[in-house]
């Protein structure tokens, strides 16, 4: 997991690199068709040909289309407009997202700690964007903003995935709905992807593209899967707390990105946050 962590911890740097090159949606394009064909050999190679159980099908396609269609297209277009700290960060808070849209549709219960943790959350949200003061421009506030529709969409394909039955494994689910969300975004990445100049991308476009697709997506997620298979969803995705930190530490030096002290006590409030939403779980599970 700590592997994971840096592998998308870095991976919002080399993302907004190659967007100078690639537009957002060509680039996503790109990166979940590869994937999605890689994870579905991953899957055969694995699993082989199993049926999936009645009425499954269609949940997989619906999920698909929030978890991956949309919630990638409004990451990578907010991603392309505001800093790669601040991306990391608003993406961090996805457990208190759904704690708090469990709590909202009755799927889990408000306890105190949840409660708490969301507001936290919030309030360190409130200071990353707020972090750059009278600088912060129309853009930014706007990616920002995308950012955060990007995680409510990846709250409710969470919720959704707990709704699957048992016998569906949690590398299935991955590559059927990354294949049900990829065409979607190829649909919208047509436009962008007749109007690349393929013989001017450079290995910044190139590299970005390969290690989006083949680290980010494939080797992380399976990564992912497996160490849910051996320590447990929610002990895994505390892991997720420290992409932040990781993310800050390379926009540095790959973007010029300066962090701010504002910055890093929004930071520590939404870590705060996300392990008090946790931390029943936690508990149990050690």
């Amino acid at each position: 997991m700590l592997l994971v962590v840096l592998i998308w911890g870095a991976n919002f740097s080399i993302v907004k690199l190659a967007l100078v090159q690639i537009p957002p949606l060509a680039f996503t394009a790109l990166r979940f068709t590869i994937a999605s064909a890689l994870l579905m050999l991953i899957l055969r190679w694995r699993e082989g040909k199993t049926s999936l159980p009645p009425g499954t099908l269609w949940k997989l396609v619906w999920l698909g289309v929030v978890g991956n269609t949309l919630y990638q297209v409004f990451f990578i277009i907010g991603l392309s407009i505001t800093t790669a700290a601040n991306s990391a960060l608003l993406v961090a808070t996805t457990p208190v997202m759904v704690a708090l849209l469990g709590a909202l549709t009755g799927v889990e219960r408000l306890t105190r700690n949840v409660a708490a943790g969301v507001a936290l959350a919030f309030t360190g949200i409130a200071l990353v964007i707020a972090a750059r003061g009278i600088t912060l421009s129309r853009a930014t506030l706007t990616g920002d903003a995308l950012v955060f529709i990007g995680v409510i969409f990846w709250s409710i394909y969470t919720l959704g995935v707990r709704s699957l039955p048992g016998g569906v494994s949690s590398l299935r689910i991955t590559a059927l709905t990354m294949l049900t969300g990829t065409p979607g975004l190829v649909l919208l990445g047509v436009p962008g992807l007749l109007g690349v100049e393929w013989k001017h991308l450079d290995a910044r476009a190139w590299g970005g593209l390969a290690y989006a697709a083949l680290l980010a997506l494939v080797v992380a997620y399976v990564l992912w899967n497996l160490s849910i298979r051996k320590v447990g969803g929610s002990r895994t995705a505390v892991y997720t707390c420290v992409t932040p930190l990781i993310a800050a530490l390379v926009a540095w030096p790959l973007l010029g990105e300066r962090p701010v002290p504002l910055q890093g006590v929004g930071a520590a409030l939404i870590v705060v946050g996300v392990l008090l939403t946790r931390r029943k779980v936690l508990s149990a599970e050690y």
